[in-house]
């Protein structure tokens, strides 16, 4: 199945998840537990902003860096644009954050409410060149579902 029709299928379940449910903590967990499953990611998850950092928030994988700076690694730096991050290869990233060395290649799309970044989803493969267009044209659709 095409990376296209993943995402396709995907969302109507996303949308059944999250319908309904106004807890964001439990909505970010089957997120990324519905990605993880489906794409097999190194990993998958969120990270929450509090005050001038983000927080690690629910996620699937191994374990992962806990806060994050304002402007630093891909995070960060998505957080600070408000826009997604897309890293072909995380070794080339000026600042990236290596919370595992198994990383290789990188997509951070923020959760922006009231014009402001609250989380930003951050999902992590081991092969290089793993995220395109299309993963940003349909994250950033799962995440305003959010």
């Amino acid at each position: 199945m095409t990376k296209h029709k993943k995402y396709q299928t995907l969302l109507p379940q996303v949308e059944s998840l999250v319908a309904g449910e106004t807890d964001m903590i439990a909505n970010m967990a089957n997120v990324a537990a519905a990605l993880h499953e489906a794409f097999g990611f190194w990993w998958t998850g969120f990270y929450r902003v509090d005050v001038q950092q983000l927080v690690l928030g629910p996620f699937q994988g191994p374990i992962a860096c806990t806060r994050i700076p304002f402007g630093r690694g891909v995070c960060g730096t998505a957080w600070q644009r408000a826009e997604t991050v897309i890293v072909p290869n995380v070794h080339d990233f000026a600042g990236h954050i290596a919370c595992s060395s198994a990383s290789n290649s990188e997509i951070v799309v923020p959760v922006i409410r009231d014009n402001r970044v609250i989380a930003v989803l951050d999902i992590d493969s081991t092969a290089f060149n793993t995220f395109d267009e299309t993963d940003k044209h349909y994250l950033e659709q799962i995440v305003g579902m959010l």
